[in-house]
């Protein structure tokens, strides 16, 4: 049974609220929101060839799905709008699937715009020409081959953009599609996790042997470490393999890399931002690993066969959701962001402690599957 209490309605309205502040403080129209520093009030706004740009206007679909106000479908279609182009050239990273999937992805859920569906299969034959079969994964990020002699390099957020080639290869693209998915998730199985299930950020592969070289951090403390936003990609992604599979190999596997960060997060279930950095304790905390983990804790729970184990699956998520609820995260009265308290890139001295908008988008999409869980439940 789900913890019935918390009132999700009273968190949604509480979006709804901030992203109309959001709305009313963007100067310009034809930039998006990234992120807010400690202590400032205003958004730092990014253009369309930002990693995120994806999730400001996935949040707008999703606050459409909501409160079903065309107004917020007015919305979201400009700043999807804006994401267009991205979809008429190579893909110049895997981030294509984070910023096209999770915001036009959205909008042709909703709308079944054909115009949409063109553009998300555009966008999956881009991604997929990152593919290397001779590795079995696609490169994450050609800019790093040369600057940091990384030959062929595969991080494991890359798991997440998997869900358009997904999608793609059941709405009209080429079944391949769906075939690099599966053989870039089985690959990352295999090589980049630690005997106890933890990940590696980068894994390192020769391009042309498709031999593992090494696995080392490039956000993480170090490249042994635990970098917590790092696992929680890991949570989400094969959970959503799973459920595009219905490969048994996927739901186990999601079960043990997420069973592997529960038993190391911190009474309030909240992580810091790398579960091995020293002096814990004073160490920033990352609210967005905690959310997209809620949100794929409760998309796990329902795949669980074991009942048990999905209501402590489900019980942890919405837990995660109540801390993430409570003054010490939410950022009412400091700024119109929804959460406070994420780090994105601690090595290299960005984000620490703001609000980051894919905070947000998954804190959302966490409060709109519980409160689809929960009125199911009421209804059951």
């Amino acid at each position: 049974m789900l913890n019935t209490e918390f009132v999700c309605q009273k968190h949604l309205d509480y979006c709804v609220a901030q992203a109309t502040q959001t709305l009313a403080q963007l100067p310009d129209n034809s930039l998006i929101p990234r992120n807010i520093p400690p202590d400032e009030k205003k958004w730092n706004l990014v253009d369309y060839e930002d990693w995120t740009s994806g999730f400001w206007p996935g949040i707008l679909w999703q606050l459409y799905e909501y409160t079903n106000d065309v107004a917020w479908k007015s919305k979201a279609e400009h700043y999807s709008q804006l994401l267009i182009p991205l979809s008429g050239r190579p893909a110049i990273d895997h981030d294509i699937g984070f910023q096209v999937y999770n915001s036009i992805g959205h909008g042709h859920r909703l709308t079944k715009n054909s115009a949409y569906k063109e553009i998300l299969l555009k966008s999956a034959h881009s991604l997929a020409d990152l593919f290397n079969p001779k590795v079995g994964t696609i490169l994450s990020w050609p800019v790093m081959v040369e600057k940091m002699n990384w030959p062929h390099n595969t991080i494991i957020d890359n798991m997440i953009n998997l869900e358009l080639l997904f999608w793609a290869g059941r709405n009209g693209g080429s079944r391949a599609l769906h075939d690099i998915a599966v053989k870039h998730a089985e690959t990352t199985m295999n090589n980049h996790f630690r005997e106890d299930c933890t990940t590696y950020h980068v894994v390192v592969y020769d391009p042309l042997t498709g031999k593992k070289i090494k696995g080392v951090t490039h956000q993480g403390y170090a490249d042994d470490s635990l970098w917590a936003r790092g696992q929680a990609w890991a949570i989400y992604g094969f959970t959503m393999v799973y459920r595009e599979t219905d490969d048994a190999r996927f739901l186990d596997f999601a079960q043990k890399v997420t069973d592997v960060y529960l038993e190391r997060l911190p009474k309030d279930r909240i992580p810091y931002w790398d579960f091995d950095a020293p002096d814990i304790l004073k160490q920033p905390r990352d609210a967005s690993a905690a959310a997209a983990t809620a949100s794929a804790l409760l998309e796990l729970s329902a795949y669980v066969p074991d009942a048990e184990k999905a209501a402590y699956y489900r019980d942890q998520a919405v837990k995660m959701i109540q801390v993430l609820s409570t003054e010490a995260f939410q950022s009412r009265n400091q700024n119109s962001a929804f959460l406070l308290h994420s780090t994105g890139h601690y090595p290299n001295g960005s984000e620490i402690d703001y609000a980051i908008i894919y905070a947000d988008y998954y804190y959302l999409e966490a409060l709109l599957r519980l409160h689809k869980l929960q009125n199911k439940q009421a209804k059951d």
